[in-house]
């Protein structure tokens, strides 16, 4: 077992770029609706879906929460689509990713997110499942659905080591 902690970054748009995309209002995309009575911010992910037969689906995934310090033990990720995370609960939540290293997860990387951000693994990301923090949290998740097997998993040999993390 690892003895150092993993440092838990801010959740950023240019940090999480090699991952995927954050969703929340990004006020170079917002443009008024409905008579100027509502501001719709653009395109703030790319939903990606392969393969034959594929549709994009909408879910919601509650999520118990997780007591630190914590083990990451595994990384998944989903070579046939894009798969995004959108807190319904409004509380934050912890997103650990890691780089592809000749097809094995490299060391995570671990983000916190707002209560108002979500995010958005681009297809073959490594990524932990579900990180809910301090009560038990709905997200809106956007993801593939369909024929192939869209799940791939990676146990490490020495676990990584997440502290108590602060909001």
């Amino acid at each position: 077992m690892a003895d150092d902690f993993l440092p838990i970054e801010p959740l950023s748009r240019e940090a999480f770029a090699p991952f995927g995309d954050v969703i929340d209002p990004d006020p170079a995309s917002m443009r008024l609706i409905n008579g100027g009575t509502t501001r719709r911010f653009d395109a703030l992910a790319r939903v990606e879906a392969y393969g034959e037969d594929a549709e994009v689906v909408i879910s919601i995934f509650r999520g118990e929460p997780r007591r630190f310090p914590y083990l990451v033990t595994m990384m998944e990720r989903h070579p046939l689509g894009s798969q995004s995370f959108s807190p319904l609960s409004g509380r934050p939540f912890l997103v650990v990713v890691s780089e592809d290293r000749d097809g094995i997860p490299a060391v995570p990387r671990v983000f916190l997110a707002s209560g108002g951000q979500g995010v958005n693994y681009r297809s073959n990301v490594w990524h932990h499942p579900l990180m809910t923090l301090g009560a038990v949290s709905d997200f809106l998740v956007v993801d593939r659905l369909g024929p192939g097997n869209n799940l791939e998993e990676y146990f490490f040999d020495t676990p990584y080591l997440i502290g108590e993390p602060t909001p």
